[in-house]
C-alpha cells in the first residue's frame, strides 16, 4: 500500500497481539534486522579500528562522551550532582536531561556488573534494535516489505548514525516514538498513549510523540463528531504526561513551576526562537572556514527539510506528518548547539520513507550505488565524528 492511498487512522477495536503475531513479524522483519545490524556494526568495527590507531579505547568514546556523562553522573548520582560553571556566572546543571535513559541505565548497573558506560551502550543497543523493528511494521504497513527493509537501512546509514551506538538517548526515544505510532496506526490507543509518555520522558523533543497521539485523536474527534471509544481519550490524555511531568518537576524544583525548565535550557543556550539563532550560526558559517561537522550538519538540515517537503506531498497518515513536522520544528527552530542538530533530526524516521519507496523502483544498480555512497559516507563521517570531532556530537 502506498501512502497515497494509506487511509488517515480509523478508531476500531484493538486487535489482540498473540505470540505467533509477535513471532510472524519478527520474522518478516528479519532481512531488515539483518542488514540494519550489518550497516551498524560495520560503523562500530571502523571507530575500533581508528580509535586504535589513535591510541583511544573505542569503548570510552562511544559509552563515555560529551553527553554521555552526563546521563552516567545522573544514573551514578541522581540529579543536582554535576554542573558546569562558566566565567560569565552561566551555569549548566544535569536538570537540562531528562530521566528515562539514565533510569534505565541504573536498572541495567543494579542488574549486571557493568559500568555505567557500557550499562548506557546496552540500552541504546536495545533501544536501536527495538525502533528498527517498529520502523519495519510501520514501513511495510504503508508501503510494503522492500521498502520497509530498504527504510531500516537508510535510518542505519545516516551520515550521523553512529549516534545509534553510542550511550546517547536517541536510539531510545526513537524506539519508543516509533512504537507509539505503530500503535496509533494499528488502533491501539492505549498502547500508544503509554509510549508517548515514556518517549516524553526520553528526551525534550520526546514532546513531538504526544503531539502526534494527541493530533491523531483530534482527527478522530473531528470525524466522529465527539463520539470516541473511552481508550482514544485516555491515550491522548497518556501522551504528554512523561514530558509534562518532568518539565513542571524541574520547574518546581528550581522555584519556577511553568519557567523553571525553560531556564536550565537556556543556560545551555537551547531555546526557541523561531530560527533566529540557526540563521545567524548559518551566517557567520558562510563568512569564513570552520570544523567539519558544522558544514555537514548545515546540509543535513537542508536534505531533512527538502525530505519533509517531499514527506508532505506523499500525504502519509496525519500522526506521521505531525510527529515529523514538530521534530522539524524543534530541530530548525531552537538555537544553541548547531553542531547537534543531525543528531536532534535522527528520530525523524519518516523523511527517509519517500527516499525509501523511490529505491525501490529505481533500477537495482542505481539503488546499490545510492546505498554503497550513503553507507561509505556514514562510516566516514561517523568515524571522524567519533574519534577526531572537536565539538559535541
Amino acid at each position: 500500500m502506498s501512502v497515497d492511498t494509506a487511509p488517515r487512522p480509523t478508531v476500531r477495536p484493538a486487535p489482540r497481539t498473540s505470540a505467533p503475531a509477535v513471532r510472524g513479524a519478527l520474522r518478516r522483519a528479519a532481512p531488515a534486522l539483518g542488514l540494519f545490524a550489518a550497516a551498524r556494526l560495520s560503523g562500530m568495527l571502523a571507530v575500533a579500528l581508528w580509535a586504535w590507531h589513535l591510541g583511544k579505547s573505542p569503548l570510552t568514546l562511544l559509552g563515555h562522551s560529551w553527553d554521555s556523562r552526563w546521563y552516567t553522573g545522573i544514573a551514578a548520582h541522581g540529579y543536582g550532582h554535576t554542573t558546569l560553571t562558566f566565567g560569565d556566572g552561566t551555569v549548566q546543571s544535569d536538570l537540562a536531561f531528562f530521566p528515562l535513559y539514565p533510569g534505565l541505565v541504573r536498572a541495567v548497573t543494579t542488574v549486571l556488573p557493568v559500568s555505567g558506560g557500557a550499562a548506557g551502550l546496552l540500552v541504546s543497543w536495545a533501544g536501536a534494535a527495538a525502533a528498527a523493528w517498529a520502523l519495519y511494521l510501520i514501513g511495510e504497513r504503508l508501503y510494503g516489505r522492500p521498502t520497509a527493509v530498504i527504510l531500516v537501512l537508510l535510518w542505519g546509514l545516516l551520515p550521523h548514525s553512529v549516534v545509534l551506538t553510542m550511550a546517547y538517548t536517541e536510539p531510545v526515544l526513537t524506539a519508543f516514538a516509533a512504537w507509539s505510532l505503530y500503535a496509533v496506526l494499528s488502533g491501539r490507543w492505549l498502547w500508544a498513549g503509554t509510549l508517548a509518555a515514556l518517549a516524553g520522558l526520553a528526551r525534550p523533543n520526546g514532546i513531538a510523540v504526544a503531539a502526534a497521539v494527541c493530533a491523531a485523536a483530534a482527527y478522530e474527534l473531528w470525524q466522529h463528531r465527539g463520539r470516541m471509544p473511552w481508550r482514544i481519550w485516555a491515550g491522548a490524555a497518556l501522551a504528554p504526561l512523561g514530558w509534562a511531568g518532568f518539565v513542571l518537576w524541574v520547574g518546581a524544583r528550581e522555584g519556577d513551576l511553568l519557567g523553571g525548565y525553560f531556564a536550565v535550557q537556556a543556560d545551555w543556550t537551547s531555546r526557541f526562537d523561531f530560527g533566529v539563532g540557526s540563521l545567524r550560526f548559518v551566517h557567520e558559517l558562510l563568512r569564513g572556514p570552520e570544523n567539519l561537522p558544522f558544514p555537514m550538519v548545515l546540509m543535513i538540515v537542508a536534505a531533512s527539510l527538502v525530505l519533509f517537503a517531499l514527506l508532505a506531498l506523499e500525504r502519509p497518515p496525519l500522526p506521521l506528518l505531525v510527529y515529523t513536522g514538530v521534530l522539524m520544528l524543534i530541530a530548525v527552530g531552537g538555537s544553541g548547539y548547531f553542531e547537534s542538530k543531525a543528531r536532534f533530526l535522527l528520530p525523524a524516521f519518516p523523511l527517509l520513507l519517500p527516499l525509501a519507496h523511490a529505491l525501490t523502483k529505481a533500477r537495482p544498480r542505481a539503488a546499490i550505488v545510492v546505498i554503497a555512497a550513503l553507507a561509505g559516507l556514514s562510516l566516514c563521517y561517523g568515524t571522524y565524528l567519533v574519534t577526531m570531532a572537536p565539538v559535541p556530537v
